[in-house]
């Protein structure tokens, strides 16, 4: 245990995500201040008075500490990406050696021009250097300490949301193989253009489906995708199955992860048209308003609908999906209106997609 972690100070650290954070970032900076100014109040509040309280001592005492904390935030953020390269040992040391080299370096500043005006040598008082750089080492390590269970705790959050969706992900398994593959046997002798094309689109049905789940696609990529899956159905059933797109008002450029569309896609194929000797009628709608992206799924469904589990557990998995990359506002509904069925699902979009010509 030991040597492990000696010999982990003396490697650079592993990961893009460094155990000290952007300290240049607003968020970071307000929170210093906060936390400084916290810590001098309770120690002039800590100091025994006679007259009242020591408004002085605390405008002093917080003059102090906050440039040092600002100063040395400043500089941790400049040196934050040469650290980073540098063995974890070496990085620790730096922050511990600007953050009590400042307070040193004020401590004998502010001596020579609070209490000598400016005016003389420099004085060195050794009693209230080693107070106040103890002090600042305490702090350091308290700091450093949190950062890094901070990190820590984004690891394990990220690890759990990674393994969450890999799952949900990994229970989207495309229904029509074995339809499709004997669709593309059949088509091998009659058409094999047609059959070449469905294994490309098989292909790339699968690839998306083993491929990493806390990764953002496009909505053109989604949309390819489906027209691919629409393919290889429509070689199946013909002229049974007849799509219509309305989704001019999506950018392709607005985020969403692959196979979301696709299970609603299949779901109105396999419990909506397939059941029917006639087939049935899909349309797609798309749009995104109010920084929100809105996909809906309408498809004829036969007259008597049964309650398919499998169905309602893709709706929950891409229910879940949504929720665990664009938080609680996402949802998914499903609903049956006459003749017909309908599929929605929303999801918040701050990005602001940039409008691009459809991908033909």
């Amino acid at each position: 245990m030991k040597n492990g972690f000696w010999s982990l100070l003396k490697q650079p650290y592993a990961g893009e995500d460094f155990f000290l954070p952007d300290l240049c970032s607003s968020v970071a900076v307000f929170t210093l201040v906060v936390l400084a100014q916290l810590v001098v109040l309770v120690w002039v509040l800590a100091q025994p008075v006679t007259e009242g309280f020591n408004w002085l001592g605390l405008a002093m005492a917080s003059l102090f500490v906050q440039w040092i904390v600002l100063l040395s935030a400043a500089l941790l953020c400049h040196l934050r990406n040469w650290m980073q390269r540098r063995p974890l040992g070496l990085a620790i040391a730096v922050c511990f050696a600007v953050v009590v080299g400042l307070t040193l370096a004020f401590t004998v500043l502010g001596d020579w021009i609070v209490y000598r005006g400016m005016t003389g040598a420099l004085h060195w008082q050794i009693e209230q250097l080693l107070r106040h750089g103890v002090i600042a080492l305490i702090m350091t390590s308290l700091l450093l300490r949190y950062f890094y269970l901070q990190q820590q705790w984004q690891r394990q959050n990220q690890a759990e949301l990674r393994a969450r969706l890999q799952a949900l992900q990994s229970r989207i398994r495309p229904h029509f193989l074995f339809n499709s593959l004997n669709s593309i046997v059949s088509l091998i002798g009659s058409d094999p253009h047609k059959a070449e094309q469905s294994v490309l689109d098989l292909s790339d049905l699968f690839r998306a489906n083993l491929g990493s789940a806390d990764a953002l696609a496009t909505w053109g990529e989604e949309r390819r995708l489906c027209e691919g899956y629409l393919r290889i159905e429509q070689y199946r059933l013909g002229e049974r199955m007849r799509v219509s797109w309305q989704v001019e008002a999506l950018p392709d450029s607005t985020p969403m992860p692959l196979l979301t569309l696709q299970p609603l896609l299949e779901n109105a194929i396999l419990h909506g048209l397939q059941p029917r000797l006639d087939g049935g009628e899909i349309e797609i709608t798309a749009r995104y308003s109010e920084q929100q992206v809105e996909l809906l799924v309408r498809n004829t469904c036969p007259e008597q609908t049964e309650n398919h589990q499998g169905a309602r557990m893709a709706m929950e998995n891409i229910r879940a999906r949504l929720q665990a990359l664009f938080g609680e506002q996402a949802r998914v509904e499903l609903w049956r209106e006459g003749a017909c069925f309908f599929s929605r699902l929303v999801y918040p979009c701050r990005q602001t997609p940039s409008l691009q010509q459809r991908s033909h």
